[in-house]
């Protein structure tokens, strides 16, 4: 693709970012097959192509408008696009340019500044969090009837090894997961050790920053990336062997912090090897020998594989290979590259195609009769047991259980 980009962008360091993954596409229009977006609303501009000439054109000098905002916006940012997309165009990191670049030129009315700050600052914010959720607990007889259904249920973690074994791995405990689903770094935790891996977690690390970062606050969200990189960095020199998350949404961004610190002279090199340490759980599974984790019974189990784990990390197929292999019969999925709708904020800040796209993955899902739901993320299950009939669990809490 040509670029002319204009005076007051070419020479920034978006404007150079974005200019070369512009030049990569080659209008194919592949991408489009594979958006949820696309495929619900049936327009150009709701595509990933679309979307592409819009930035483009904002590049080059064009002015926004909320129409172009509304497009952005209504992006899930899932990535199938990138799986597909035979030129190899980095659609996320141009998408995060392209409604930063928009924001500052259309801006927001009050309602909408006012729901996005109060999602960085509450939901980023693991004490916050927890607060609010205990709130919502609290009142949850007076709520409406959707913010009820987003309440999670109460879990009991359970105990947490003690550090014990010579190898030893660091783990991300985010901002949500904490308080709404405890129970999934705790079952990660029992698992390694029985493999003979000590999981630990750094109280001073917090969220991963990805909220911030696709709600286009690109400094909180490097602000996010060095907390963390100063809790890790002791332990990273005393010998942990990798920083895992068991949120496949945060382990997209722990993967590009380089990519995100990479203009911080401090903080780049250390930024580079967080990156090259951060597995998904999966990953760390996927090189040990998980025989005696063998299932009982052969439970039927539908595994939804979150588009941060099948599209932002490449690992598609990883979960189901791993369950069949632990003895777990895994019913058929159909669509399974399509997104659920989750998204990170998604599904607070565009409820109608979220909900749609639910109902959608919750049939795909559910056409196979399985006795659970599985994934790899905190935001799909949380959005998926909202309305599911069945138990959604984090996949590694069914390998606790054996």
């Amino acid at each position: 693709m040509q670029t002319r980009i204009s005076d007051a962008f070419r020479d920034t360091p978006e404007g150079l970012e974005a200019d070369a993954i512009l030049r990569s596409c080659v209008h194919c229009g592949f991408c489009t097959a594979t958006c949820p977006t696309y495929q619900l609303l049936g327009d150009e501009l709701d595509g990933p192509r679309g979307r592409i000439y819009l930035i483009k054109q904002v590049l080059e000098g064009g002015q926004a408008s909320e129409k172009t905002q509304a497009h952005l916006d209504r992006c899930l940012t899932c990535r199938a696009c990138e799986t597909t997309c035979p030129s190899g165009v980095q659609y996320g990191h141009l998408v995060d340019i392209g409604r930063t670049l928009v924001d500052r030129q259309v801006g927001r009315p009050m309602g909408e500044r006012l729901l996005r700050w109060g999602l960085r600052r509450l939901v980023a914010h693991r004490e916050r969090f927890a607060a609010l959720l205990a709130a919502g607990r609290l009142f949850r007889p007076f709520l409406p009837a959707r913010w009820r259904a987003h309440l999670p249920v109460r879990q009991v973690a359970g105990s947490w090894p003690e550090i014990r074994h010579a190898r030893r791995m660091l783990v991300l405990q985010g901002c949500v997961q904490p308080s709404a689903t405890p129970l999934t770094n705790a079952a990660a935790a029992r698992v390694l050790d029985r493999l003979g891996i000590s999981l630990l977690a750094a109280d001073e690390a917090g969220c991963c920053g990805a909220i911030s970062q696709h709600l286009g606050a690109t400094e909180e969200a490097r602000g996010a990336a060095r907390r963390n990189i100063d809790a890790w960095w002791p332990h990273i020199e005393q010998g942990a062997e990798a920083i895992i998350s068991t949120a496949s949404g945060c382990g997209v961004l722990l993967k590009d912090y380089d990519h995100l610190l990479r203009d911080d002279p401090a903080y780049a090199d250390k930024a580079r090897h967080v990156a090259q340490m951060s597995r998904d759980l999966i990953e760390v599974l996927q090189q040990e020998d998980i025989d005696q984790l063998r299932a009982d019974r052969a439970d039927s189990i539908a595994v939804h594989a979150p588009c941060t784990l099948q599209h932002g990390q490449q690992l598609p197929g990883a979960v189901e290979a791993l369950l069949e292999k632990a003895g777990f019969r895994l019913t058929e999925v159909p669509d399974a590259h399509l997104c659920c709708g989750s998204a990170g904020t998604y599904s607070l800040l565009q409820p109608e195609l979220s909900g749609k796209l639910l109902e959608q993955k919750l049939a795909a899902l559910n056409s196979g009769a399985p006795e659970y739901i599985v994934t790899a993320n905190i935001g799909c299950q949380m959005h998926l047991a909202s309305r599911s009939v069945r138990p959604v669990l984090h996949w590694i809490e069914l390998l606790d259980r054996v």
